[in-house]
């Protein structure tokens, strides 16, 4: 079963290095291979998700290279290897034979195993190497059409705040050695203060900044210039969501810490609902799609702070579904109707039947109608946050109710009618119906997660929580469900008011987000610490230099002429002293002879009386 394991990330790795590698002369059999590679690679996740291998290997001394599958890490790897095959099938046909079509199944394949890495990864160098790989191709993904200045901008401000903040993770990993703890994941709740509290922060850092939560959220919506392959993938199984993994594998360290929980579960709560209403105001689809990613995955870290793992990991597998199944619908209609606006989009599900249905049935995984799956997740995660606050409870049933409203309106747009929009156009190719249309049967697959018995089934495979974590009761599910149900009834109905309310707020997206709630602040904090200078230290200084001057003053009016008239009073003693001394010598004999007389006169006293 061990060598299941490591060909289940080997493989990818290695046949996407090979496609990055050889470039041009491979683009004609690269699409089969890599969607082969992915397929091949889900019967591997599968097969591992049931054995639990384990397998370490040296690497450093003291530090090995560790790979292990179990409960949480068992259910990634299914999801990942599933919507990446899903992805490259679509983007057979989405990728043109002109587009350096191995460079891109290449590059897609090294994500992939880069991910499959991390969530398999015991290990800290293992994580931090994945992680790397990981940061280097999503850069290279959405700057894929590199000729385009703004698309190479638009990477590049991902790459650069990503890395910074994975800085995080590096420092987490050397306050891990410094305590003594080792490499190992499973460690580094065991590890002593302070190097706990680093290790801590320097894992929120990073899974908040690979996650485009709070405050760093305005980076995913530049990632919307890469290609619809790349950002379905990106958005649902991988990279956004190795943040949220990160965090509720490591659920014990954040509970350990006493803080970190708190601190996790409230950006995640504020998360889901700011970028849940940045999501309504869209007027570009993609755009709706990445905020609306920003605030789905605010739920699974909540989760991962309260301690709700099993809604957590729900919720991560549900999204992953439906999130890559409205990007590749959203990248459909794009290229078959040129564009990406909500107004321009009004009867696009007409026209296109099967995007149409698979996207309704997407949005309303997404909008947590009942009994779709993400309806049972919120609850079972947003029970977790009750049983730790009421105030987080609300806040995250707010954020679930604000997904209902993006999602239905989204909805509205694509099957508004239009003139032309019953109108049915020629269906498009088969490689990019089919994985619409799987997509669309694992989001209602998923719905059994609804039910008691397969929520209690995955409970038992993540690790027992079912025996110390109650689940939600009966009304909170009735609560969430009404909710939804209520709010997309409402948007639907008052439809025609949507365009208005997009219009007024069409300022606001990502990067005003952003602006708020990070650029703003330090702005004015440089303002203050400006005023400062010019009002305290500027005026200290020149207090400083005025005192110094008017000390000069003083003392060239003063001490100089108590110093001149000291050196010209001693200049004057000596003067007078010389003219003394000179009056004895006359040149006459007799008188240096009483001189002589007197002067021994003297000695003889001062011998006497000294006796």
């Amino acid at each position: 079963m061990s060598a299941l394991l490591w060909a289940l990330v080997a493989l990818p790795l290695t046949v996407g290095t090979l496609l990055a590698v050889a470039g041009r002369p491979a683009d004609r059999y690269a699409p089969a291979l890599a969607v082969g590679t992915a397929v091949a690679a889900f019967g591997l996740a599968v097969a591992v998700a049931f054995g639990h291998p384990r397998v370490e290997a040296p690497l450093l001394e003291g530090l090995p290279a560790g790979l292990a599958v179990d409960g949480l890490s068992g259910l990634m790897v299914v999801t990942v290897t599933a919507v990446t095959a899903a992805v490259l099938l679509f983007g057979v046909a989405d990728i043109g034979p002109g587009e350096a079509r191995a460079r891109f199944f290449g590059l897609m394949l090294l994500f992939g195993g880069a991910m499959l890495t991390t969530v398999t990864a015991t290990t800290l160098p293992v994580l931090l190497m994945a992680w790397e790989v990981m940061g280097a191709t999503s850069w290279a993904l959405i700057g894929y059409w590199w000729r385009d200045p703004a698309r190479g901008d638009a990477a590049t401000t991902a790459f650069l705040t990503t890395r910074a903040a994975d800085l995080g993770l590096y420092l987490a990993a050397g306050a891990a050695l410094a305590s003594g703890q080792g490499g190992s994941l499973a460690d580094l709740p065991d590890a002593a203060d302070p190097w706990q509290a680093v290790i801590t922060a320097g894992v929120i850092v990073a899974a908040l900044g690979k996650s485009a939560q709070l405050p760093f959220s305005f980076w995913l919506s530049r990632a919307m210039q890469g290609p619809s392959p790349v950002s379905a993938l990106l958005h649902s199984a991988t990279m956004v969501v190795a943040g949220a993994y990160l965090l509720l594998r490591l659920e014990p360290l954040l509970a350990r810490s006493g803080w970190g929980g708190p601190v996790v579960a409230w950006t995640g709560a504020v998360t889901a609902v700011l970028l849940g209403l940045v999501a309504v105001a869209q007027t570009d689809l993609k755009q709706l799609l990445a905020a609306s990613t920003c605030a789905q995955i605010g739920f699974m870290v909540l989760a991962a702070g309260t301690g709700a793992v099993t809604g957590g990991t729900l919720q991560l597998i549900a999204h992953a579904a439906a999130k890559s199944l409205a990007f590749l619908v959203a990248g459909a209609w794009l290229t078959a109707l040129g564009t990406k606006a909500l107004p321009a989009l009004r009867g696009a599900a007409r026209r296109h039947r099967t995007a149409g249905i698979t996207f309704s049935v997407a949005a309303l995984t997404l909008a947590g109608v009942p009994p779709l799956s993400l309806w049972a997740a919120k609850d079972v995660l947003l029970a977790g946050a009750l049983e730790d606050s009421a105030a987080l409870y609300v806040v995250g049933l707010t954020g679930a109710v604000i997904s209902a409203v993006y999602s239905v309106k989204a909805l509205w747009f694509v099957w508004q009618p239009a003139p032309g929009a019953d109108r049915r156009e020629e269906p498009p190719p088969y490689a990019t119906r089919l994985p619409l249309v799987l997509l669309a049967v694992a989001c209602l697959a998923l719905t059994v997660t609804s039910f008691p018995p397969v929520r209690d089934a995955v409970e038992r495979v993540l690790g027992g929580e079912a025996a110390a974590r109650p689940g939600p009761h009966a009304w909170e599910f009735a609560l969430s469900g009404a909710l939804a149900l209520a709010a997309s009834a409402l948007v639907w109905i008052r439809g025609p008011h949507l365009r208005a309310l997009t219009v007024q707020t069409q300022w606001l997206h990502l990067e005003t987000a952003a602006h708020v709630l990070l650029v703003r602040p330090v702005t004015r904090l440089a303002d203050a610490l400006a005023a400062f200078d010019d009002r305290v230290l500027d005026r200290a200084v020149d207090g400083a230099a005025r005192g110094s001057v008017r000390l000069a003053r003083w003392t060239d009016a003063q001490v100089e002429r108590l110093v001149d008239g000291a050196a010209e009073g001693v200049a004057s003693g000596a003067r007078a002293l010389g003219r003394l001394a000179r009056r004895p010598q006359t040149g006459q004999l007799h008188q240096y002879l009483a001189q002589a007389v007197a002067a021994f006169t003297v000695l003889a006293v001062v011998l006497v009386l000294v006796r």
